[in-house]
């Protein structure tokens, strides 16, 4: 599967901005999918919101817990993630990655074999 994340931009604090991850090549419902944020200078990639292949479950970091929602819509092959209520410290290159492990929600960062080219968000004060 190949994946292409969009949508990202310079934004101020309190806005909202939406991230869309197309993919192609296979369908989404196959994989778990998840959002990752690296953020300037720093070498960790954070995993902030993800959903299982299978069922409905959804994780989400406590850093963005109630201000961002992860959906896909399978008809258009895209995952999206809707980010509300935006500080300075969501500034970081977005990713979006897939998982092939047909499980729960897979949170480890190893476990995504497929991965988007990043989108930057910035969040001025």
């Amino acid at each position: 599967v190949q994946l292409q994340a969009s949508g990202g931009g310079l934004v101020q604090a309190g806005d909202s901005l939406r991230l869309s991850c197309a993919a192609s090549g296979r369908t989404i419902s196959d994989y778990g999918m998840g959002w990752f944020r690296q953020a300037s200078g720093s070498e960790q990639r954070e995993l902030i919101a993800a959903f299982s292949s299978v069922g409905t479950t959804t994780y989400y970091s406590d850093s963005v817990k109630g201000r961002f929602t992860i959906s896909r819509d399978n008809a258009k092959n895209t995952v999206y993630l809707q980010m509300t209520s935006l500080e300075p410290e969501d500034t970081a290159v977005y990713y979006c990655a897939a998982t092939s492990v047909q499980s729960f929600v897979v949170r480890t960062r190893a476990l995504y074999n497929y991965w988007g080219q990043g989108t930057q968000v910035t969040v001025s004060s």
